[in-house]
């Protein structure tokens, strides 16, 4: 039963990193899961605060990255039209795969900056902003994921 933990735990952080490039996977949440499942093996190898320590991580992160590509919108010069375009953008671009999310807040800053000023110059900046906060939050993401695949590698020795 021991090297089935083992085993479930490689596959869930393995998702979890290839999670944090793929957008419809749940990357650090995933990893997370992975280091959990080390605590059935004897002796347990994380502590308590360890472990809350990391959930309290993983939740950040997973906030930041809804959040970053909204503030990227704003921190380049984007209105709340634009905001909300990349909001909205995000959440109807959700359903739409992995392109989808990438293209979703772009598109959606985009769109709302260009149907509240007609100004495709200041829309093309907000967009920027957006898909820079995206590509910061996958950043933000992959690199908590390879932290968390640390600790569990070196939880088993390797």
């Amino acid at each position: 039963m021991h090297e089935l933990w083992i085993i479930f735990g490689v596959v869930l952080v393995l998702l979890g990193i290839a999670g944090s490039i793929f957008p419809l996977l749940p990357g650090p949440p995933l990893c997370y899961l992975g280091l959990l499942l080390q605590q059935f093996r004897e002796p347990r190898p994380f502590s308590l605060s360890f472990l809350i320590l990391w959930a309290g991580i993983v939740v950040f992160v997973a906030l930041l990255d809804y959040l970053v590509p909204i503030y990227g919108a704003n921190k380049w010069g984007g209105s709340k039209y634009g905001i909300w375009g990349c909001t909205l953008g995000f959440v109807l671009a959700f359903w739409m795969g992995p392109w989808g999310m990438v293209i979703g807040p772009f598109a959606g800053a985009f769109v709302g900056e260009w149907l509240a000023y007609r100004d495709s110059t200041q829309a093309l900046k907000a967009a920027l902003g957006s898909f820079y906060g995206f590509l910061f939050g996958t950043l933000i993401k992959l690199v908590t994921c390879l932290v968390m695949a640390y600790y569990f590698f070196a939880a088993m020795g390797i």
